[in-house]
């Protein structure tokens, strides 16, 4: 009889193993071939399979990446085979995690397809730092929004500006600068709170909070690099790093 072979699409969460779900647990303990990105925590792996294969299919801005078209036709083959595949993606697989093109591909080809979601950078970095990323009297909500575009354009700053949500940026580091004019130009105080975190909920954990006028100038003095998260909005003030400074000034 003919084995039926299935697509996994496992999200890992954050980078701290503690966050991977049970789902995500489960899955990697089925899969006969397992296809990690660059930015999973490899102690993950601890949940595979002795005998699974473990393909890097990494893609970390400015290196070599393997081509996402290659990917999805690794995942038609090795599941026409009748293996089980775990494709394990950091943070959640449909934020800023190209799930939804692999989920597509793999419509398309007839292969069975199971999503399992995880915790994505957007909630367990900046809960690490202790910034909710809503709250009542601060932000009635929040954006979450890529500031690296595939066409090299740029989001509409001026908009997300004026949306009065807390904006929480992936992939923004390199264009830090830039991010910060739009926002500027379109109507955002330099006053609003801003904050970056690099590495979110691992031990290499490192951040920084300033304003929309000081936050490239702490990023660069602190060596902040990809990958990082930009986090602006009332909400950063909460960090205990900001309460704690304001504590000390009380108590002066």
């Amino acid at each position: 009889m003919e084995t039926k072979g299935k697509v996994l699409l496992v999200g890992a969460g954050p980078g701290d193993v503690e966050l991977l779900t049970l789902k995500a647990v489960r899955a990697l303990g089925e899969a006969d071939v397992i296809l990690i990105d660059d930015l999973v925590s490899r102690e993950i792996l601890q949940y595979a399979r002795a005998n699974a294969r473990i393909i890097e299919v990494g893609k970390r801005g400015g290196c070599k990446s393997t081509p996402q078209a290659f990917i999805e036709k690794m995942l038609v083959n090795f599941a026409n085979e009748g293996l089980i595949v775990a494709r394990l993606k950091g943070g959640d697989p449909f934020v800023f995690g190209r799930g939804g093109e692999e989920m597509l591909a793999l419509r398309e080809a007839g292969v069975d397809y199971e999503i399992v979601p995880g915790i994505t950078a957007g909630i367990g970095a900046t809960s690490a730092i202790e910034i909710p990323v809503t709250h009542r009297s601060l932000s009635h909500g929040v954006t979450f929004v890529t500031g690296h575009l595939r066409d090299g354009s740029m989001p509409n700053w001026q908009a997300l500006a004026q949306s009065g949500t807390t904006l929480v940026i992936y992939m923004g580091i390199a264009n830090l600068a830039s991010i910060l004019e739009g926002l500027s130009a379109g109507g955002m105080s330099m006053d609003t709170p801003a904050a970056a975190v690099q590495a979110g909920t691992l031990p290499t954990q490192r951040s920084v909070i300033g304003t929309l006028g000081t936050l490239e100038r702490e990023v660069g003095v602190a060596h902040i690099s990809s990958p990082a998260l930009i986090v602006i909005g009332k909400v950063v003030n909460l960090a205990r790093v900001v309460a704690e400074a304001q504590s000390m000034r009380d108590a002066a």
